[in-house]
């Protein structure tokens, strides 16, 4: 489809001025578009590919030890990932050092706002399984978790804004892009709302996703932290919708590789309507990430089973270096004290069993101090850590 073609109209114009100069501030019609999407036989096959992935992934938790264990460090990545496409620095050793209470090796910031995205999105599934609804309220707790005590708390946390912004450019005067004026805020949210709960017609969860993710990235509704709560959307509605039973979906590792063409499939929307184009961009993104969090999976089950085979060979130390190493299944970055404390070990025991773990090549111990040491469980974090490396400044 040529671009001429693709002309369609997301919404209007409004000519608004600030400090004398005069700006175009962009107000996206309600969804589902209109007139509604071209799939071709293509999409239509891309989009059932997608969904199969989701249900294999979906699946593949149940084959984990300790599902638990892998959505908090999935969690995590998901955070670390949504915040440095928004310029965070943190990686994930530097997010577990935070957690850990030791000094990770970037600005406390950083660290502080991957902190709050799990956090936030922990607060949002409890409250869907609690039956509150996916809903404007949730989204504005969520936000206000989001920026609590970072950069952004100064910034209306929990509370759509009240001012305009912009993004790309110094003023919405040479801005990429002016989303609605502040008095449209809450009625283009409270249309997506609607659209989230099938008002004004059901529409295929999946898809969904994909419009919904571009809506409120376009309406930018609060001052800061749109990006990673966008991104969050897609994660709780599938969650809600119980297309994902927990939130193992990490889309933003795709955004992240591809965020020059994400931003631009973004504004295409607005500019000239290209929906199809983003629901491809979409699609191909979720099965891309099943698929590689389903290898992940796998990979972490053959790890944990050919390290548990190393450690039977070591004789009659392997009871208490087997239960260290299941702890560490749980914290890949831990120390002795927390091992021991958890485990119900002696002090003396538990540093054996590290020192067992160590020469085994299983750990590797961090600090090189003699006192306070941490070991961190190293091709158990690889594989997690996998695409998580932060971006260049």
């Amino acid at each position: 489809m040529t671009e001429a073609e693709h002309l369609r109209q997301t919404g209007t114009y409004r000519v608004c001025s600030t400090a004398g100069e005069s700006y175009e501030a962009f107000i996206p019609n309600p969804l589902p578009p209109d007139p509604p999407l071209q799939l071709s036989g293509d999409d239509a096959d891309l989009i059932e590919r997608a969904n199969r992935a989701l249900g294999r992934l979906d699946g593949v938790t149940t084959m984990l030890p300790d599902t638990n264990l892998f959505l908090y460090l999935y969690v995590r990545k998901e955070a670390l990932l949504s915040s440095q496409i928004e310029g965070t620095q943190s990686s994930f050793t530097d997010l577990l050092l935070y957690e850990h209470e030791a000094a990770p090796g970037v600005p406390i910031d950083d660290v502080q706002e991957v902190s709050n995205y799990v956090h936030a999105i922990n607060h949002g599934l409890d409250r869907l399984r609690g039956g509150f609804p996916l809903s404007l309220r949730l989204l504005r707790e969520i936000h206000g978790i989001l920026l609590a005590g970072t950069r952004g708390c100064r910034k209306d946390p929990g509370e759509f804004r009240r001012s305009q912004n912009w993004i790309g450019g110094s003023r919405p005067g040479n801005a990429r892009f002016v989303p609605p004026p502040p008095d449209e805020v809450v009625a283009c949210m409270g249309a997506l709302e609607k659209f989230l709960h099938d008002d004004p017609v059901r529409t295929p969860v999946l898809q969904k996703a994909a419009l919904a993710h571009v809506q409120f990235e376009t309406i930018h509704p609060f001052l800061d932290g749109n990006g990673r709560l966008g991104r969050l959307l897609i994660t709780l509605l599938l969650c809600a919708e119980e297309v994902l039973s927990e939130p193992v979906l990490y889309l933003s590792l795709y955004f992240k590789t591809y965020r020059d063409e994400y931003y631009e499939q973004l504004q295409r929307v607005r500019t000239i309507g290209d929906w199809e184009g983003w629901m491809r961009f979409f699609m191909e993104g979720v099965l891309r990430t099943a698929n590689q969090a389903v290898d992940a999976a796998r990979n972490i089950l053959h790890l944990f089973d050919e390290d548990r085979g190393r450690i039977n060979t070591i004789g009659r130390t392997a009871g208490s270096a087997l239960r260290v190493h299941d702890w560490l299944q749980k914290q890949p970055l831990t120390n002795v004290s927390k091992a021991a404390k958890a485990l119900g070990l002696s002090y003396n025991t538990a540093t054996s069993a590290m020192q067992n773990l160590e020469q085994l090549g299983i750990v590797r111990e961090i600090t090189g101090k003699q006192r306070d040491r941490i070991y961190l469980y190293d091709r158990y974090l690889a594989i997690l850590e996998e695409g998580a490396e932060p971006l260049p400044h």
